[in-house]
């Protein structure tokens, strides 16, 4: 803070320069705003346009897939075999051991927790499965819609 000297009256002048205030100003909001671009944590997905949806949905589902369904308690189900939780990292290795494609689809049951569905996500990578799909619910329209309790 830095004050002049002299004025009218010959006194000292009170008042405040405003350039280094300024100027800290900017300098903190540069840091933040660079420390804002490294705080952004998310995944990256890839969402099918609406058609594409309504395609998928109708097609038979192929061979070659892999379905992961979790159940509460937690129940895993691979193809609708059921593997045990302490097996599932294990199975899915030995599963995709052969496999040049490495992509599963998880899918979660209606009433689960989300920390059930990262822990299968979590045992899907750590199984080196490369693309980790997450299924959709399926849309409830006013003919499907679930009741209310």
């Amino acid at each position: 803070m830095a004050m002049g000297v002299g004025g009218s009256k010959g006194g000292a002048m009170s008042e405040i320069n405003m350039t280094p205030m300024i100027d800290v100003l900017l300098v903190l909001l540069i840091i933040f705003m660079v420390v804002q671009q490294g705080l952004q944590r998310g995944l990256s997905v890839q969402v099918p346009p609406p058609k594409e949806k309504e395609e998928i949905a109708q097609k038979p589902p192929d061979d070659q897939q892999i379905v992961l369904e979790v159940e509460p308690g937690p129940k895993y189900f691979v193809n609708r075999q059921e593997v045990e939780p302490a097996n599932l990292e294990n199975f899915l290795r030995e599963t995709f051991a052969q496999r040049i494609r490495k992509v599963i689809f998880v899918k979660g049951a209606e009433n689960l927790s989300y920390g059930e569905v990262v822990r299968a996500v979590d045992a899907s990578r750590a199984a080196d499965i490369t693309l980790v799909g997450l299924v959709p619910r399926p849309e409830q329209g006013p003919a499907t819609a679930a009741p209310a309790p």
